[in-house]
């Protein structure tokens, strides 16, 4: 491998440990306890070592939240093929979820907490584009469900079919995040609890009384 591939490489895996270590603390800690020099101190650097690859803190939070969006998008993508909108709705209400039990920290960092700064053109330019939204997918299955006439008169708006989907969803998710093995509840597995919870919203959005069920 010629030296500068290597070090392009190197320089690659110094980016992706500081990313990583930044999501965890972000994750346990919030946005504004967590410090450059704690994010290097976590991974035996220099805290001058992280302004070689981003100019400040603002920037690395930007970053790993384009970075983390992206990755729930290509979580979701795959389902482009499913012809059937509200298949294609509740297959992107178990892929969210696992998702989020996948990549906890992830989650938490783009779902459980509010960015201190506003988007960027980085993160506006994905906006609307169902291939980089992952919010702008699933508003595309509800506006093609609304147009084939699969959803309740008071369901016209795919804005909100979108909104109260994600609600439902970020539910399920965000309760067994932070809620798993406590001992206060009696907790049937988490599969169960995500189907009986797309089957309820479904069944009260579609014409069609408990949209039939697609396969796993």
């Amino acid at each position: 491998m010629p030296p500068s591939d290597r070090r392009a490489r190197q320089r690659q895996q110094v980016r992706e440990r500081i990313l990583t270590a930044a999501r965890r603390l972000f994750a346990q800690h919030g946005f504004e306890a967590v410090t450059l020099r704690k994010i290097a101190a976590a991974i035996d650097y220099v805290p001058g070592a992280i302004y070689l690859h981003f100019k400040d803190k603002e920037e690395l939070i930007r970053t790993l939240c384009l970075t983390d969006f992206d990755e729930v998008t290509r979580s979701v993508a795959p389902l482009a093929r499913v012809a059937d909108p509200i298949e294609r709705i509740r297959r992107m209400g178990r892929a969210y979820i696992a998702f989020a039990l996948k990549h906890p920290h992830s989650y938490r960092l783009l779902f459980l907490q509010r960015s201190p700064y506003e988007h960027d053109e980085r993160a506006l330019e994905r906006r609307g584009d169902p291939r980089r939204d992952a919010h702008a997918f699933l508003k595309f299955a509800a506006q093609e469900a609304i147009e084939q006439g699969r959803l309740r008169r008071e369901f016209r708006d795919a804005e909100l079919v979108t909104e109260t989907f994600w609600a439902a969803v970020h539910g399920v998710a965000s309760i067994e995040i932070n809620f798993s093995g406590n001992s206060w509840f009696q907790w049937r597995p988490v599969r169960r609890r995500t189907e009986a919870m797309i089957d309820a919203v479904l069944a009260g959005m579609c014409v069609e009384r408990g949209a039939k069920r697609g396969a796993r």
